[in-house]
């Protein structure tokens, strides 16, 4: 499995230290990193950055995106792009917008929200070497009764009876062993790192990490250490993290 690590991660010395030889994810809507990405990581991954447009209340660049996307798809450490998505948006509105995306569908990665229908989810499957799950609507907090529940059932939906998935699948916000442990992934992604590198308060003990490129590649190792389930098995909910 791959574990891509989302940026930005201050200070930039600490970026460039921590991602190398690992795995970047670099968003549309934070895009300042994506060169320092490219430079050391094995591969990167770029997210359309529609759910800070949607959470800031902005208009959604479309075409800006587009033309990113463009400007980096033929870099040899390029791996996919997020196709955009409407975060509060309704079923068709997500399939007009990955029917007409219109870039190469090898590199283009849509977003099933756990909200919308199973029939959705396996038609996306049938359509795409690969696709993401994002939590959303009544199942946008990752690791809840109702979020296991559901994702047992978009699996038990898509898995054939070996549990193994149709194409690649990616967990968004799901890099956490806990949860990729227990699903067929090929990738996931967090901001875990670049969340908790930097803030020492969060760390405890007499042997704290002494500096955010430290405590960054510790994390970074400790997530890397776990893998995700070579096949889907069906089994009770888990209701808590």
């Amino acid at each position: 499995m791959i574990h891509y690590h989302g940026g930005p991660m201050w200070p930039e010395n600490a970026a460039a230290t921590i991602w190398r030889g690992r795995h970047g994810f670099v968003s549309f809507a934070r895009p300042e990193q994506l060169g320092v990405a490219a430079e050391v990581c094995q591969s990167f991954a770029v997210d359309n950055g529609a759910f800070t447009a949607w959470s800031s209340g902005k208009e959604y660049d479309f075409k800006g995106y587009v033309a990113w996307v463009k400007d980096w798809m033929h870099h040899p450490r390029f791996d996919w792009c997020l196709i955009p998505d409407k975060i509060d948006g309704e079923e068709k509105d997500n399939y007009e917008l990955v029917t007409h995306w219109g870039l190469p569908e090898h590199m283009s990665v849509p977003v099933w929200h756990l909200h919308e229908s199973l029939e959705y989810l396996d038609f996306l499957c049938r359509a795409f070497p690969r696709v993401a799950f994002g939590s959303s609507g009544n199942y946008s907090r990752v690791g809840t009764k109702s979020w296991w529940t559901r994702m047992g059932e978009a699996m038990d939906s898509i898995c054939d009876e070996e549990g193994k998935p149709p194409c690649k699948l990616h967990g968004l916000r799901m890099l956490n062993p806990s949860v990729f442990g227990k699903f067929p992934f090929s990738s996931a992604d967090s901001t875990n790192v670049a969340q908790n590198a930097r803030e020492s308060k969060r760390w405890h003990g007499p042997y704290k990490p002494p500096n955010t490129i430290t405590r960054g590649c510790l994390l970074a190792d400790r997530i890397e250490a776990h893998n995700s389930a070579a096949f889907w098995e069906s089994k009770p909910v888990q209701t808590s993290l």
